[in-house]
Parts: structure tokens; sequence; C-alpha cells
């Protein structure tokens, strides 16, 4: 038997996001996927819950528009959990704005981080998600170090330069990349944009942290003009990236010799 909502029948409901995220275990799930997507069994693991339960919450948290769900582009039975950062910080603006006026949310100045980053994007082509990302961060953050490679690279899909020339950036000539290339280099982050290049995702010395984006191959899109996909995947990108840098600005800087 679930754990029903419990909303006092007197004075207005709470908003939806208190009534939803408020649920231990689905704020426990929120914080998981805050990490990258994830599997069921992999959530399963992480929060020590039996599968049903945990499946259970996940449809509460879809309903809400707070989770959004992906089949796995790597073995089609699978699906792939991303939290919907948009959403939620939507969803957390409108419940301070319901408790009091006072608690509008005001934008964040920009602000680089504290310290320099080395992250490094992984796709299976390098041809189309990962060069994106690439650009796209490098474009956002200079100070940050950037690089991008495949696992079976190939060249430079042609609506990669057009969309990125929406962002204002020029990527001709630039040579696919082997991820083998990167082989034995530290980095901060190494973030898979592919399903099936996180399966075959090398470790990497130090203490780089795995990130998962399930992200569509905009170049498998049906129909003959795959554009709009090239489009939808470089905007959903550009979101992430922004929340990845606002994370990266929030971290704490390292004491004085501290690994980094």
């Amino acid at each position: 038997m679930y754990i029903a909502d419990v909303v006092s029948s007197t004075g207005p409901a709470p908003p939806s996001f208190v009534r939803v995220a408020g649920h231990p275990l689905r704020w426990r799930l929120l914080g998981e996927l805050a990490h990258g997507d994830l599997r069921v069994r992999e959530l399963v693991r992480l929060v020590g819950q039996p599968q049903n339960l945990v499946s259970y919450h996940l449809g509460r948290l879809r309903a809400a528009r707070l989770v959004g769900v992906r089949r796995s582009t790597f073995d089609a039975r699978d699906t792939y959990y991303r939290l919907d950062l948009v959403s939620c910080a939507d969803a957390l603006a409108a419940a301070g704005l319901a408790l009091h006026p006072g608690l509008r949310m005001a934008p964040v100045p920009a602000a680089g981080p504290a310290r320099r980053y080395r992250v490094l994007f992984l796709c299976t082509g390098n041809s189309a998600r990962s060069p994106v990302a690439e650009a796209l961060l490098r474009q956002r953050a200079g100070q940050i170090e950037v690089a991008s490679a495949g696992s079976h690279p190939k060249p430079l899909h042609p609506n990669t330069v057009r969309v990125l020339g929406e962002y204002g950036i020029g990527l001709t000539g630039r040579p696919p990349q082997h991820l083998g290339a990167f082989a034995g280099e530290r980095f901060d982050y190494v973030i898979t944009l592919c399903d099936r290049v996180r399966e075959v995702c090398p470790e990497f010395p130090g203490t780089a942290e795995k990130v998962h984006w399930s992200i569509p191959d905009p170049a498998a899109a049906g129909g003959t003009d795959t554009y709009p996909a090239f489009k939808r995947m470089a905007a959903e990108l550009a979101g992430r990236i922004g929340f990845l840098l606002a994370a990266l600005s929030a971290a704490p800087v390292p004491a004085a010799g501290q690994e980094v």
C-alpha cells in the first residue's frame, strides 16, 4: 500500500511542487536525478526501495512535469529518467510566491566558476551532440577548458555547423576526435551525451565526476529534414549547460593543497 499524500481540509492547498516533491522518496529521487539521467534499476539501487514503489513515485513526478523520460538508444527496453530543471525552477518560483510576494525568485547574476575546470563531452560520432556541447560551453565560459570526442568518430554533420551558426559560433573544418585521444588525462567532469557511449566510457584518472545526459542523436531523426531535431538538441544542451554553470559557480573553492 502506497503512502497517500495528506492535505489539510482547511485553508488553501499547498502548491503543486510542495505536494509532489515534499514526499521523502520523491525528494530523494529528484536529488539523484539532479546529478544526471538514470535508469529505473539504477534509481532502485541508489534509494534502496522496491522497483514498483520507485516506478510509482516516478510516475507522480512525471505527471507533475518535474521529471521526463526517454527510451534508451542503446537498449530500447530501457528508459532514462531526467530532471526537468526548467519546470522545477518554475514550480519553485510559484511555490515561493504562493507563500509570500516577497519570496519572488530573482535571477542570479551571471558569474563564472571560481576556479578553472576541465570538462569532456562524449558521444558516439563526435559529429553532432558532443561538438555542439563543447562549443556552447566554451562560448558561455571561456575560463573552462572543454573538449569533446566520440567512440566511433565521423566528420561533422552539416546541420551541426548550421545550428551552431544560430548561436554565433563557427565550427567548419573541425576534425573529429576519438575518445582514446584523452586517455590518461584528468577531467573534473566527463559528460556522456549518448546512451551507447555511456556503456563504453573509459575510466579517467583522478576524481572525474561522470554525468550522463541522455540526448537522442538528431541525425537519426525520422524524415528527410533532420534540422528541427538539431535545433531541439542544441536548445536542450544550452539549457543543461546553463544549469551546469550555475552548479560550478556555486561550488566551494578547494582548500590549499586539496586535489581538484
